[in-house]
């Protein structure tokens, strides 16, 4: 039995018993593949799957059981590798991260940017999607790192940690009857425009819907988008009041006026959410303080490891970060 046998096992059930995808994901051919789960099969002295044909239909009980178990092989494998790489003080590997189009877009490019200078041998990889989905990617382990934001409790899936905190904004094109600058829009007046914001918001149980449920309105959500860049696009184009993260309005967006949120629209958190029982790179955890510089590395290290529980400082404002980050 070797490591190679039971990362192909595992990949082969990740593929949905598609060899020949199971194949693309780990760099070896088909009849490789399949000679190597062959010979792995004759040494346990039982089937791993049911075949149908030359094709795989099912995982065999005694398979399932080998399957779990390979996970935490191979998981643990990649934790030695990378405890050790930290030891070496190798200052060379690959960090991935998933994330929403607005933290890729507006946050994290300054932040990578102090790591590929700290690590210029790193390499780092974006993987944009919605929050649910980049915890599920993380979950799977398909990164080593989810960046996401909630206006509620902190996310689960892994050992979360607070970044900093972000309010949205109210944006509307300049000539527009809240382009005014005596006092920002309230509640009561943004029910009566058509509102543009992030897709998430059509969700009965999202923070915006529930902001004016609990005054007795409803939003008229004309438009939403999963991109900033496309909310401003819109908000331009006169459809409506954007309601989006205030990093995505910067100073050069003078044709626009951007007013904070109504109170009843809660302040969101954005949290890196980490893998339990994973040894993650120093690079990885430094890309985590360039983000919350509040946390000292060493208590994040003695959290992963399970030495330390999480007693994690408040947030700062975003306001607050840039000056930090960007710096």
């Amino acid at each position: 039995m070797t490591l190679t046998q039971l990362r192909y096992l595992v990949a082969i059930a990740d593929a949905g018993l598609n060899i020949t995808l199971a194949a693309t994901r780990v760099h070896a051919t088909q009849p490789g593949l399949s000679k190597q789960l062959k010979q792995l099969e004759d040494e346990l002295g039982f089937l791993l799957f049911v075949r149908k044909g030359r094709s795989l239909e099912a995982i065999t009980p005694a398979g399932g059981e080998v399957l779990e178990r390979a996970r935490v092989i191979l998981a643990e494998t990649a934790n030695i590798r990378a405890y050790a790489a930290n030891q070496r003080r190798e200052s060379q590997g690959q960090l991935t991260l998933t994330t929403t189009h607005t933290q890729a877009r507006f946050v994290l490019p300054p932040a990578i940017a102090q790591i590929k200078r700290a690590f210029p041998q790193v390499s780092v990889h974006l993987q944009q999607a919605t929050e649910g989905a980049a915890l599920d990617l993380l979950s799977q382990g398909d990164a080593d790192m989810a960046v996401v934001s909630t206006a509620g409790g902190e996310p689960q899936g892994g050992v979360a940690v607070p970044l900093y905190r972000w309010r949205r904004l109210a944006l509307v094109p300049r000539g527009h009857p809240l382009d005014r600058t005596d006092r920002a829009p309230d509640i009561q007046e943004l029910s009566q425009y058509p509102l543009i914001s992030y897709e998430s918001s059509v969700r009965p149980e999202s923070s915006l819907q529930r902001a004016f449920a609990g005054v007795g309105l409803e939003p008229d959500l004309t438009l939403t988008a999963l991109d900033a860049d496309l909310i401003k696009t819109y908000v331009r184009a006169g459809l409506g009041v954007g309601l989006l993260a205030e990093m995505a309005v910067s100073l050069g967006d003078t044709d626009l006026r951007g007013w904070p949120a109504p109170k009843e629209i809660s302040e969101c958190i954005a949290w890196a959410v980490l893998p339990r029982e994973r040894v993650l790179r120093d690079y990885a955890l430094e890309l985590v303080h360039v983000l919350a510089p509040q946390i000292d590395k060493r208590d994040l290290r003695r959290v992963l490891d399970g030495n330390q529980e999480p007693d994690w400082p408040d947030p700062p404002t975003w306001e607050s970060l840039t000056q930090t980050i960007t710096s």
